[in-house]
């Protein structure tokens, strides 16, 4: 039980610790909380620290409780941000409990026996009933103005460039946050809640209020805001998050994300997003020092990650079509592609829209005519005879092919290969 502290300390995932909460750790079994925000009914890589460090707690016989802040989700956190969020009803509220419920059922045990499985609670549970007058009257009074007042969150709105400042429904979010580890100190025995740097304020206003309550004794741990190398936003693309639910971001396009990011973050990253052991990684990286245009580590980290969250059979399908630009594919490959998939592995992919009746016109008429994957006929009559053109990964060795609808990938789409980099897609209109 006393190695999580020291486990999360080499992985880089400790920013700042209360003192005496290793002594706790190492005394007993000890339940730990972090809370989780319940705005989409999915998560994303962003929530994958603190999923890593239940995970890890629990790894080491440790209780973990992931908190879905229904409540505080109604309010908004102003630590780092600027605006407020929006508000939930109760329905999209339990609909998006479920679902990550259901997510985090990949990375922790819920359903075992066990002392220490995991159990997951809703703050709107205990808060929906709460009125306004009993709260501040059995919350409220024990911790001061000047004390909220001195937080950092809060001192960056209130100080801001922000004209509107701070709502007090936003002021008081300390406080729900603060009472929802009040609750769980009294409900469940736990004694440690953990969350990113960012949270530090609000997680010490839950000690304070465990110690000025119960006379209790409650710890806090933080792990640092993950970055980028380039000083940009972890987890954010062109196209947004990078979700953990395959109806948002396809396992391809997840897996793909982790292939490419730098030497550097590769290093960081696989520390604090896999499970696995320091002499292995420790092994991966020197390896990886020696051959960094191999991108191994880049590799290992994408099947660990790609792995935990979508399982081993996601993971050979995008491992396959990430193969099919590299020309290491056959036909069949791209035929197992969705079209999703499809779409995502020739992403800005020149296209060109083609009616029935055009694709079952002479090869050469089709990709210099009715669309412009050639200049010229005799341009696409030459390069046809040199063996550089091929339709779905098939080459062609005639000029008077002619295709068909059964040719057709997903019933839409023609794939043209010119030359080895060079694809366009034909699209059915």
């Amino acid at each position: 039980m006393s190695n999580f502290v020291e486990e999360l300390k080499w992985r880089g995932m400790v920013h700042n610790m209360m003192p005496g909460t290793q002594e706790q750790l190492s005394k007993e079994i000890t339940s730990a909380y972090v809370g989780i925000d319940p705005t989409a009914d999915s998560l994303h890589i962003g929530h994958l620290v603190s999923i890593m460090m239940l995970k890890h707690l629990q790894a080491n016989g440790h209780k973990p409780i992931a908190l879905v802040g229904g409540a505080t989700g109604m309010i908004g956190d102003p630590s780092m941000k600027s605006s407020e969020r929006n508000l939930l009803d109760e329905e999209t509220l339990r609909h998006n409990q479920n679902a990550i419920r259901n997510q985090l059922a990949r990375f922790l045990d819920f359903d075992s026996d066990a002392p220490n499985a995991a159990i997951l609670v809703n703050n709107y549970d205990w808060m929906k009933e709460y009125t306004f007058l009993h709260f501040i009257r059995d919350i409220g009074k024990h911790i001061t103005v000047n004390y909220m007042m001195s937080k950092d969150s809060v001192k960056k709105r209130i100080s801001g460039e922000d004209k509107e400042g701070m709502s007090f429904t936003e002021f008081t979010y300390q406080l729900v946050q603060g009472y929802d580890f009040l609750y769980l100190y009294r409900h469940y025995g736990c004694k440690l809640q953990m969350g990113g740097s960012d949270q530090w304020g609000n997680i010490t206003t839950g000690t304070e209020l465990i110690r000025r309550t119960e006379s209790g004794e409650a710890f806090a741990l933080t792990c640092p805001l993950i970055t980028k190398a380039d000083g940009g936003k972890f987890g954010k693309t062109e196209q947004g998050n990078i979700w953990l639910d395959s109806k948002y971001t396809s396992p391809y396009a997840f897996y793909q994300f982790w292939l490419n990011v730098s030497d550097q973050d590769a290093q960081k990253y696989i520390k604090i997003f896999t499970m696995l052991p320091k002499e292995k990684i420790d092994s991966e990286i020197e390896k990886h020092n020696q051959a960094p245009h191999m991108r191994e580590l880049q590799k290992l980290l994408a099947k660990e990650v790609t792995t935990m969250v979508h399982g081993n059979e996601e993971y050979q399908k995008a491992l396959k079509a990430s193969s099919i630009l590299f020309g290491q594919s056959t036909s069949e490959t791209l035929r197992e592609l969705d079209e999703r998939t499809f779409l995502n592995v020739f992403e800005g992919v020149p296209q060109f829209e083609i009616t029935k009746e055009e694709l079952k016109e002479n090869i050469i008429e089709l990709l210099a005519v009715k669309s412009s994957v050639f200049p010229s006929k005799g341009e696409c009559r030459k390069m046809i005879l040199a063996g550089g053109v091929s339709v779905n990964k098939n080459k062609i060795d005639s000029v008077d092919l002619s295709l068909e609808e059964k040719d057709l990938l997903n019933n839409k789409y023609i794939l043209v290969q010119k030359g080895k980099k060079n694809y366009f897609i034909l699209k059915l209109s």
